[in-house]
């Protein structure tokens, strides 16, 4: 057993800096509930959100970055483009850049669904609301 775990330790690589995780922030508060960043990386960023009943975030879209959505717990109502979905529990949806989209919760408990954001920034900034529940549409750097 000592020579297979010896082995398995001289056989482990480091990952490279595009790969390794950086550290997680804490969590922020909005209007329509919260979101907290579980992960990231070059390239990549992996959100934890909450959705308040009845609530929704803007409408908007972003430059430089592509989102997928999977919902944990809940219902959401998700408009991406001209397209209008309802998905529960173990669902999900893709959100290409440069897509107009808005995710609402429709149900009586909170929404909870975990956010992988993909592009080359991926920065709060990045964002154009074009309509937006809490008078947020000239504020461009949060979301």
């Amino acid at each position: 057993m000592a020579q297979f775990q010896e082995a398995t330790q001289t056989n482990t690589l480091p990952l490279p800096p595009a790969v390794t995780p950086r550290g997680v922030a804490a969590t922020e508060l909005r209007p329509w509930g919260s979101f907290t960043v579980l992960e990231e990386g070059r390239g990549y960023k992996i959100k934890r959100i909450e959705v308040k009943p009845g609530h929704r975030l803007s409408l908007q879209m972003h430059h430089h970055r592509s989102e997928h959505w999977i919902v944990v717990c809940g219902t959401a109502k998700v408009v991406c483009g001209d397209q209008e979905v309802l998905l529960s529990n173990n669902q999900s949806t893709y959100v290409p850049h440069c897509t107009t989209h808005r995710l609402e919760n429709p149900g009586v408990i909170p929404l909870v669904l975990i956010e992988v954001q993909n592009g080359e920034y991926l920065g709060e900034d990045d964002i154009v609301r074009y309509q937006d529940d809490y008078a947020r549409v000239e504020d461009k750097k949060k979301s």
